[in-house]
């Protein structure tokens, strides 16, 4: 999975497809990019839901645009920590702050620099933009907390089969030695 984390990247604002795709086209989309995360995906019911609520906008000829993915791209990511209420008010947030783009833009940034962090493979985060405004340090902090998650399942999947690895080897301190770094 690191491999994957280090090479993972959230289409930008202008790289999401704005002819239009239908809510099949919207969910594979979306959860074509999220795939290598492991543990986040989003379905055509929760998208059925997300527009009923008023989460997002309805389609217009049954067909959702880049605002309406950028949404949710960010609501299938941040509903892993906050909930959906939250999440109306983080938009509000940014709504009074930045365009649609740049608020997405931002939250693909972030996302790829706080995995780099959480996984180790780089010693500290970028500074993202130019402004530090409370809607920056509270998307920060949503995507730390879902980064972190991230990070959990990864390692908790791999200890099983570390420890067989060294069970295998009938040596218990190995066993301790694997489980220890599995943690670390």
């Amino acid at each position: 999975m690191i491999i994957s984390i280090e090479r993972f990247r959230l289409p930008r604002y202008d790289e999401i497809p704005d002819v239009g795709l239908y809510l099949d086209q919207t969910v594979k989309y979306i959860n074509r990019y999220l795939e290598p995360l492991g543990c986040i995906e989003i379905t055509a019911s929760m998208v059925s839901n997300y527009v009923k609520k008023g989460y997002i906008s309805s389609p217009v000829k049954k067909q959702y645009d880049a605002e309406q993915i950028a949404r949710l791209f960010f609501i299938t990511v941040a509903k892993r920590v906050i909930s959906m209420e939250n999440i109306t008010r983080m938009f509000a947030m940014q709504r009074a702050c930045y365009d649609n783009a740049t608020a997405y833009d931002y939250f693909c940034a972030e996302m790829e620099n706080m995995l780099l962090y959480t996984f180790a493979l780089k010693s500290s985060p970028d500074v993202i933009g130019s402004t530090e405004t409370e809607a920056k340090k509270m998307l920060r902090s949503v995507i730390l907390a879902v980064t972190q998650i991230i990070y959990l399942n990864c390692r908790l999947e791999l200890m099983p089969y570390e420890a067989q690895e060294a069970a295998d080897g009938d040596d218990e301190e190995a066993i301790e030695e694997s489980i220890e770094e599995a943690i670390e």
